[in-house]
């Protein structure tokens, strides 16, 4: 047996064995999306998820260098290694290459193959593309993140930063939000977004930053909102809004030039928090998520506030053992 051989048995080995375990915990849990491989086996540096019948997945970048030709007759054994495990048609199994990404090329599109289904977790619908973008529209490692935003969104005005795709706004909808505002800068996302809200049953208006400050109501709607976000912080706080829940989950990198500057999180995050804290609520709780490598929020720096690590609780049965965001709640 060959090298590539070998390692496909290996591979159908652990998903053999992961997919017995983590189906039945899903079917407890009431979600069929969930993370089946994460480079498990280090000579076998692949991410694979499994969306209902089908996977997404990605070949991390290697350390060194492989013929083109030769790293796709490996990626076909793999691919049919799942198949196998999995039972279901390689057809089924979207791989693609998983590099370094800065900034917003973790989002470009790479194919037109427009592939879509739709996922389903805790009671919710979410769209996902399996195909054309590295990431689906589907943070799977944020599912217990969205499970506690939906039980502290009740009766709340919940404002969602940086929020891609809705899924965290819609579960605090979910959650009996009386209104929540999702800003993004990206009219793609914003617009999945609408979609998500809509597979749920939820209605959310669409604007952009200078129409929701003209327009802007205390009536009970949830709105997506096209701005940039250090812009809409500015103009919120000129405004003297307020919410009672605001979600921050920035990227660790942008330079998008739809922005007026860069944002590096490793520098920007304090300015980041002052600014969501000026628009808190009296008691009000600020979720900040991060997922930038060497990231550290120093307690030493609170100036008096509440801020309590809850990473690890929100750690699901598919990423034991994996690195997940950081998160905080900081309370005002």
């Amino acid at each position: 047996m060959d090298k590539t051989a070998a390692q496909g048995e290996l591979l159908y080995n652990r998903l053999v064995k992961r997919y017995r375990h983590l189906r039945k915990w899903a079917r407890r849990v009431d979600t069929d999306a969930f993370r089946l491989y994460d480079r498990d086996i280090p000579e076998i540096p692949l991410v694979l998820d499994l969306y209902g019948g089908c996977v997404s997945g990605a070949l991390y970048k290697r350390p060194y260098e492989k013929d083109d030709d030769e790293e796709n007759l490996w990626l076909d054994a793999m691919q049919g290694a799942a198949s196998r495990a999995l039972e279901i048609p390689e057809a089924h199994i979207f791989l693609k290459t998983r590099q370094r990404q800065r900034g917003k090329s973790q989002y470009d599109k790479l194919a037109k193959s427009n592939i879509q289904r739709d996922a389903r977790e805790g009671g919710l619908k979410f769209r996902v593309n399996l195909s054309d973008y590295l990431d689906t529209g589907l943070f799977l490692d944020a599912r217990k993140r969205r499970a506690l935003i939906r039980s502290e969104a009740k009766d709340m005005r919940v404002l969602n930063l940086f929020s891609y795709t809705c899924s965290l706004s819609v579960y605090a909808a979910a959650g009996g939000a009386l209104e929540v505002d999702s800003v993004d800068m990206s009219r793609t996302y914003l617009e999945w977004g609408a979609l998500n809200f809509s597979l749920n049953g939820f209605s959310a208006s669409s604007m952009d930053e200078r129409d929701f400050f003209t327009n802007f109501s205390r009536a009970k709607s949830h709105k997506l909102i096209r701005a940039d976000v250090l812009s809409f912080l500015q103009e919120a706080a000129r405004a003297h809004l307020s919410w009672d829940l605001i979600i921050l989950d920035p990227p660790s990198f942008s330079n998008s030039k739809k922005m007026k500057t860069p944002l590096d999180i490793h520098r920007d995050h304090k300015a980041l928090i002052q600014s969501c804290l000026k628009l808190l609520s009296p008691k009000g709780k600020l979720y900040f998520s991060v997922n930038a490598k060497n990231f550290h929020l120093n307690p030493t720096e609170s100036n008096g506030l509440e801020i309590k690590e809850i990473t690890e609780q929100l750690r699901d049965e598919d990423f034991k053992g994996k690195k997940i965001p950081s998160c905080w709640r900081i309370n005002s």
